[in-house]
């Protein structure tokens, strides 16, 4: 142990292995060392998600405090910085340069709490609980609070349309698992115990253009055509073509049959999905006579399967979809771990132009887009750790990190060099964010004051906001 000596008030802590003394000081409101995180701030406020959510969210407490805006940007600050949980707005909070910079103080841990409480309808729980003793995969109706953040990433959404049109959007379903070992939290397929959240992606844009949070123990093919439905109608004018890819969870005929179906005047949206492995369809894999083989796996091999399942698929008149089959064979003398040779896969698609293989490789890409999402979402930000038991909590804090990861994806498009164009949080936190400055009130401006060294971050940051600047006419608030 080293020793600690006071000195004009201050303590010094002088052990350590590197050649310097540490000095506890009074904190500083002059400094932070977050300066570059007020880009993700204002990157929201310019698409107007400040107004949106004092309109769309509406939390009862008292008349004092902070209001509904204050809490959301507080939340996506710390979710930016690196904060995976409540208790982390303290270290935010006590950057007081930061908190100068943002204009509003950042709630307590337990103020947030209390916020987030405020999207869990008690009334509803009741109901809830009833409901999930009759159905174990239920997933409980969002409150009226819930569905107003919902609303305001709708705005992010359309927003980011309007900084980089894009007019084709291929939206890629998938759910994932988050592990947790709450009293409440019910077990998952995998024999952990946690919450299973569903969300689906715009892979063109990066945004997640609908999320719905559930129980651990919901499938992930419950409701799929839900979900979709609410990602197809969040998508903004503009787009002339969807694609939609899933996994096996979204082998299901009601959702097929209404993707192939013309939605709000666009047309028939094109999909690829893994099928289910039934015993129809695996003999009508293993009766395919010609396989093509992978261009680079030679383990790999496609073939047209001629099938048509038994479910009310096909309408009379319409043709039926084209199915793929896909053949693994393991190197030679070798056996899977089932103690089986060959693994059959198959892929449900209503693409009929493109060569077989072009469709798997396509469908594949999905792998790139959403579980890269979920990665970023529990690991890079703070979707990995639930607050609290209260369901309508925990959904509330998920949406906040959707809202957060869109946020910074729209930063990343709309003004970050394209070397950053699809870096992670923490790339982003390394050379943008955590840069360290002074801050000085003069003559009514305040003046974010870098050190000289570290001028080309300073520059960088500079270009960023004035990019941002230049944005935000075009990000006008709507309803």
């Amino acid at each position: 142990m080293g020793r600690r000596k006071k000195d004009k008030g201050l303590v010094k802590l002088s052990y350590g292995v590197a050649p310097f003394v540490l000095e506890e000081v009074e904190a500083d409101s002059t400094l932070t060392a977050r300066a570059g995180l007020m880009c993700v701030m204002e990157a929201a406020r310019g698409m107007g998600l400040d107004e949106a959510t004092r309109r769309a969210v509406s939390i009862k407490r008292r008349e004092r405090g902070y209001d509904e805006w204050e809490f959301v940007e507080s939340a996506m600050a710390m979710m930016a910085a690196g904060g995976d949980c409540v208790d982390d707005l303290s270290v935010l909070g006590a950057d007081e340069g930061f908190v100068s910079l943002l204009g509003h103080a950042i709630p307590s841990p337990s103020a947030m709490k209390k916020f987030l409480y405020g999207f869990h309808d008690e009334e509803q729980a009741v109901e809830d609980a009833r409901q999930r003793e009759l159905m174990p995969s239920y997933v409980p109706v969002e409150s009226a609070a819930l569905a107003g953040l919902g609303r305001v990433n709708d705005q992010t959404i359309r927003q980011a349309q309007r900084s980089a049109p894009e007019r084709v959007a291929t939206l890629d379903q998938d759910a994932t698992i988050i592990e947790s070992s709450k009293r409440v939290a019910e077990p998952t397929y995998e024999g952990t115990t946690g919450y299973q959240p569903m969300l689906v992606v715009w892979a063109e844009q990066d945004l997640i253009v609908a999320d719905e949070f559930r129980d651990g123990n919901v499938p992930a093919g419950c409701e799929v055509l839900r979900v979709a439905r609410r990602a197809f109608a969040a998508l903004p004018e503009g787009i002339e073509q969807v694609y939609y890819r899933g996994d096996s969870a979204s082998y299901n005929h009601d959702l097929l049959n209404w993707l192939r179906e013309e939605q709000a005047g666009r047309p028939r949206a094109i999909f690829a999905v893994s099928a289910d492995m039934s015993r129809e369809l695996r003999a009508a894999v293993e009766a395919v006579e010609h396989w093509e083989k992978h261009p680079s796996d030679p383990c790999r091999s496609w073939g047209e399967v001629d099938f048509v399942p038994s479910a009310p698929s096909v309408k009379k008149g319409r043709k039926p979809d084209r199915y793929i089959g896909i053949r693994i064979t393991p190197r030679q003398k070798e056996l899977f771990a089932d103690g089986t040779s060959v693994k059959y896969f198959a892929v449900v698609t209503n693409d009929f132009a493109r060569d077989g293989m072009a469709i798997i490789n396509w469908h594949r890409e999905k792998a790139g887009t959403i579980e890269h999402v979920h990665d970023v979402l529990k690991n890079e930000l703070a979707a990995g750790v639930m607050p609290c038991e209260r369901f309508g909590a925990n959904a509330a804090w998920f949406r906040l990190n959707v809202l957060t990861y869109n946020v910074l994806s729209v930063l990343k498009r709309a003004a970050l060099p394209k070397e950053l164009a699809r870096a992670r949080p923490k790339r982003l936190r390394f050379v943008l964010f955590n840069i360290a400055a002074q801050l000085i009130q003069h003559a009514r401006q305040m003046i974010v004051r870098v050190a000289g060294h570290l001028r080309q971050w300073a520059v960088r940051l500079s270009d960023v906001r004035r990019k941002l600047l230049q944005q935000t006419p075009i990000w006008q608030t709507t309803g």
